[in-house]
C-alpha cells in the first residue's frame, strides 16, 4: 500500500499533429473574386471598343459621366437630335439657343432670325428634304429600281451635308474616271455623266463641282494637282451640260487638289474623285 502511495504518477501526452499550413481565413477568395471581375471588366472594354461606333462609344462615356441628371451630354442612339448632344457646336446655334465663341454668327438662329419663311416654317428646307430623298430613291433604289447598273453603283457615295446632296463618283483599281493622270473621261465618266443629268432633272437645286486627286509619291517642282483637279472638274461641267443640264444651275467649278483625301494614305486611287453638289436652295 505504500509502495503504491509512493510510486510516481503515471503522465501519457498526446501531440497534436496539424496537417497543412493551418487555416489562415477566407481574404484570398475576396482578393480572387477581384481579380476575376476585373478582367470581366477589361474583356467586356475591349469588346466595346471593338463593336460600338465612335458616336456610341461617346454616348456610353458620357453615361458614366457625372452630367446633370436632366439632360445628358449626348447619346449613342438614334433618336432625338440623332444622337447628337443639343450643346454640341452643330446643333446648339441651329436650335435657337445662341451662338457660341468658336461659331458666333454663321447660323440664322445665332443672329437671332427664326428661319420661318411666308410660306410656311422650314418650308425651303423641307423642300430640300424630299428633293435629295427622290434623288437618293433613284440613284440607289430605295424606293424601286436604281436608274444606276451594278457595275456603276461601285464608283458612286452619297451624303447629305449642310451645304447639301453630295454624289461622289471616284475610281477603283479595275475602273477609273479619266485615262491616266489627264482630264480625258473615260466611257465610264461619260455614262455617269448621263445618269447624273437625268437625276438633276429631278429637281431644281443649283450644282457645284469639285475635282479631287490623289497625291503624288514625289515633291515636285511643278506639282500637277491643282491645275487637274481644276481641269477635271471642268470637264465634268462640260460633260454634265452636254446631257441637257441646264448651265446656269452650275454655280461654280472648283479643283481641290490632294488637299482633302478620303483615306489615310493620300496617294490612294480612292482619293481620285468628282463632287458633285446639290445645292441647298435654303442657303
Amino acid at each position: 500500500m505504500g509502495a503504491q502511495t509512493n510510486a510516481s504518477p503515471v503522465i501519457i501526452k498526446r501531440k497534436k499533429v496539424v496537417a497543412g499550413g493551418g487555416h489562415h481565413g477566407g481574404a484570398w477568395k475576396v482578393a480572387y473574386a477581384d481579380f476575376v471581375t476585373a478582367m470581366m471588366a477589361f474583356f467586356l472594354l475591349m469588346w466595346l471598343l471593338n463593336a460600338t461606333t465612335e458616336q456610341q462609344r461617346k454616348g456610353i462615356s458620357d453615361y458614366f459621366t457625372p452630367t446633370v441628371p436632366m439632360a445628358r451630354i449626348s447619346g449613342g442612339g438614334d433618336g432625338v437630335f440623332g444622337g447628337d448632344s443639343m450643346f454640341s457646336e452643330d446643333t446648339l446655334p441651329q436650335m435657337g439657343t445662341g451662338a457660341t465663341n468658336l461659331r458666333p454668327t454663321e447660323a440664322r438662329q445665332a443672329r437671332g432670325e427664326t428661319g420661318i419663311s411666308e410660306a410656311g416654317p422650314q418650308a425651303e428646307s423641307g423642300a430640300d428634304h424630299e428633293a435629295f430623298k427622290a434623288v437618293e430613291e433613284a440613284l440607289m433604289g430605295r424606293g424601286g429600281e436604281s436608274i444606276v447598273r451594278e457595275d456603276q453603283l461601285k464608283h458612286i457615295v452619297t451624303r447629305v451635308t449642310d451645304e447639301g446632296l453630295v454624289i461622289e463618283l471616284f475610281d477603283i483599281d479595275q475602273a477609273t474616271l479619266f485615262n491616266g493622270q489627264t482630264d480625258e473621261p473615260t466611257l465610264l465618266l461619260r455614262e455617269l455623266a448621263g445618269m447624273l443629268a437625268r437625276v438633276a432633272g429631278l429637281v431644281r437645286n443649283p450644282v457645284a463641282v469639285e475635282g479631287h486627286v490623289a497625291a503624288r509619291p514625289l515633291v515636285l517642282a511643278d506639282n500637277p494637282v491643282w491645275s487637274l483637279s481644276a481641269a477635271r472638274a471642268d470637264a465634268m461641267r462640260r460633260l454634265l451640260e452636254g446631257r441637257d443640264l441646264r448651265p446656269d444651275r452650275i454655280l461654280r467649278v472648283t479643283g481641290h487638289a490632294d488637299r482633302e483625301p478620303v483615306t489615310r494614305d493620300p496617294m490612294s486611287p480612292r482619293n481620285n474623285r468628282l463632287e458633285v453638289i446639290l445645292l441647298r436652295t435654303s442657303r
